[in-house]
């Protein structure tokens, strides 16, 4: 959420920022409705100035048994003015607001230019892509075949993009997941969180979810959400809350299901489990200061980072271009690993750092001392997505004969399995 304020003191600033998103000027008609709504919030209170003036007269009337008569109409017609003012104003703060609520967040000066995926910047790369002996398989090739992934009885059951897992592929989906959470916990810091599934709308305004993205979640009866990430339930924890400054910042893990649509994604991925209704994912959420920030990003990479080169699996880092910048990042890298059963490299982190974006939004501040309260700045991060990891290590550690290497840093998760074959 912007601050409407900080568009009137630099509306230029504010639409050259949009036009980095390809958004066209928006100043001029938010500054017009802004301009309606101070002008009826300063008429309510000159009205309401006149109201206590003629009760004073009234009352003053009243005691000298002075006719009243003109002056209580005069009342009743500001009381009218009033009334209609009070429905005024708070529709003009709603039209403002619903305005204001979506707008992605400005990006960040050094995000490269571009418009789509194929202009982000390469950053860092890890790892060689191994030189198979014999044509490599796709994730889904290889589980079918060892009777450990089963598509069809998912369908039956849920429909597309749904898959079950059966045995030592179960198991090490289950041993990527601890993996994971006991990297991040043990060595960076971050403290294990179990959230809730199930949010309302206000955290999923919070996070930048509705209004924009509805079609892309999945609704309940009873006017609730699943939760596409983790990253939703935990950093609404700080929602409404002021925080000491000495507390920041906090840090948290969730290994949570998630749940998403994929609207507007018909016939990409429809074959394997890349891109699936429900999966596991490791967030990573970092509550900071503005001035601890963007190193808490760089830092939120990292640990993200660490997974892969811990599975040894060949990744890079890309830093996402303004045209594929996500609507509350400020700025993104997105970690890529190598799928050769593909031949390519695919997403299995997100980290960005959303500023005071989201925190607005939420009404999420600090103190420091006796200052002012601020907003908070958050991060998010995958670290990493789960089910993904499951087809890089699949992809990456398979065997000629079908079966799959388990990796060395797996093998205490896996009750000392090493190696994966047909059930």
């Amino acid at each position: 959420m912007h601050d409407i304020k900080m568009i009137r003191e630099d509306a230029a600033g504010f639409d050259a920022g949009l036009a980095r998103r390809g958004i066209m000027p928006l100043s001029p008609e938010l500054l017009e409705l802004d301009e309606q709504r101070r002008a009826a919030l300063a008429k309510q209170q000159e009205l309401q100035a006149e109201r206590n003036a003629l009760a004073k007269k009234i009352g003053e009337a009243k005691r000298n048994k002075s006719d009243t008569a003109a002056l209580e109409a005069e009342g009743a017609a500001l009381r009218a003015k009033m009334e209609a003012l009070d429905a005024e104003a708070p529709r003009l703060d709603g039209l403002l607001r619903e305005m204001l609520a979506k707008i992605p967040n400005l990006i960040d000066i050094a995000v490269p230019e571009g418009k789509d995926e194929a202009e982000n910047k390469l950053e860092k790369q890890f790892g060689a892509p191994r030189n198979f002996a014999f044509t490599p398989q796709e994730h889904f090739e290889l589980g079918e075949k060892l009777g450990l992934m089963d598509f069809s009885n998912a369908a039956k059951i849920a429909g597309s993009r749904f898959t079950v897992l059966k045995g030592a592929l179960a198991r090490l989906e289950r041993a990527l997941g601890q993996f994971m959470l006991d990297t991040h916990t043990s060595e960076h810091g971050y403290t294990e969180t179990i959230v809730p599934l199930l949010v309302n709308d206000a955290a999923m305004f919070g996070t930048g979810q509705l209004p924009k993205f509805a079609e892309d979640l999945f609704a309940t009866t009873d006017g609730r959400w699943l939760i596409p990430t983790a990253e939703v339930s935990l950093t609404n924890l700080v929602a409404s809350e002021i925080l000491p400054a000495a507390q920041l910042p906090i840090r948290m893990a969730a290994l949570s299901p998630c749940f998403r649509s994929e609207a507007g994604s018909a016939g990409r991925d429809v074959r394997g489990m890349l891109r699936q209704h429900q999966f596991y994912k490791v967030e990573l959420v970092s509550v900071t200061t503005p001035e601890q920030s963007w190193e808490e990003h760089e830092r939120m990479t990292r640990a993200a980072e660490t997974i892969l080169e811990r599975l040894e699996l060949p990744y890079r880092r890309m830093l996402l271009c303004s045209g594929d910048t996500g609507f509350s990042a400020a700025k993104t890298y997105d970690l890529e690993v190598w799928m050769p059963g593909q031949g390519t490299y695919r997403e299995i982190s997100s980290c960005s750092n959303m500023l005071a974006f989201q925190a607005r939004r939420m009404n999420a501040r600090y103190r420091a001392g006796e200052q002012k309260p601020d907003f908070v700045h958050t991060l998010n991060g995958s670290g990493v997505a789960v089910g993904r990891a499951v087809i890089a290590v699949m992809e990456n550690y398979q065997n000629e004969d079908g079966t799959i290497t388990v990796p060395d840093v797996l093998r205490p998760y896996m009750g000392g399995l090493e190696k994966i074959a047909a059930a």
